[in-house]
């Protein structure tokens, strides 16, 4: 319920979807440059996203150890947290398998994919956003059904890309094609990590009212 006292951790959860969603839009300016010559720096400018997601769910932790009273179970707030870190997590990762998979073409598939993590990330920004009224909100099932839909969207997008992958190959370097497998996979994971969110607001709903 939404009370003053409890502004810090509806503030905590908005910031770290705030995070996430930035984070997602950065990912996708970065999968639309037509080459990658920058990674190094974009690679920096991802941890700094990373690093904020860290520094929240820090603090969320700290003030849980330290409240008596909390809004929610403390287990449940805990585990919202970190999979909130997880979404953004996630999302650095897709950035880092560019690097390691020395990828320097992006095909149009991957920039699609990252498109549908940013709404993604939008919509669970928009669900979190309700959570402090979530006893008499009428919006917040619709709000977590439509984070499981985006995520649907992302599985049918991946498995697309992946068949794309095989049947475009040239069959000179299969590197190429394990490589845009695991670019795909890691944004599977974002979308997977969105899902997961929704799932915990859900077990929240269904326990507190």
């Amino acid at each position: 319920m939404a009370t003053r006292k409890n502004d810090f951790y509806w503030n905590n959860y908005s910031a770290a979807a705030d995070v996430a969603c930035r984070a997602a839009d950065y990912l996708l300016a970065c999968l639309k440059q037509s080459g990658i010559e920058q990674i190094h720096d974009m690679l920096a400018k991802m941890h700094e996203y990373e690093h904020e997601g860290d520094s929240l769910r820090h603090e969320m932790t700290e003030a849980l150890a330290k409240s008596f009273v909390t809004p929610l179970d403390r287990e449940d707030m805990v585990a919202l947290s970190q999979r909130m870190d997880h979404v953004i997590d996630s999302i650095e990762e897709v950035l880092q398998a560019v690097y390691i998979n020395n990828v320097e073409r992006i095909p149009p598939e991957a920039v699609r994919f990252a498109e549908k993590i940013c709404v993604c990330t939008a919509k669970t920004q928009e669900m979190i956003a309700e959570l402090p009224n979530y006893k008499k909100s009428a919006r917040m099932h619709t709000l977590v059904i439509d984070v499981n839909t985006a995520e649907e969207e992302c599985d049918a997008l991946y498995l697309q890309a992946n068949y794309d992958c095989r049947k475009q190959w040239d069959g000179k370097n299969v590197l190429d094609v394990i490589a845009l497998r695991d670019i795909y996979a890691k944004l599977e994971e974002c979308a997977d990590a969105c899902e997961h969110v929704a799932d915990t607001v859900e077990v929240v709903i269904m326990k507190n009212t």
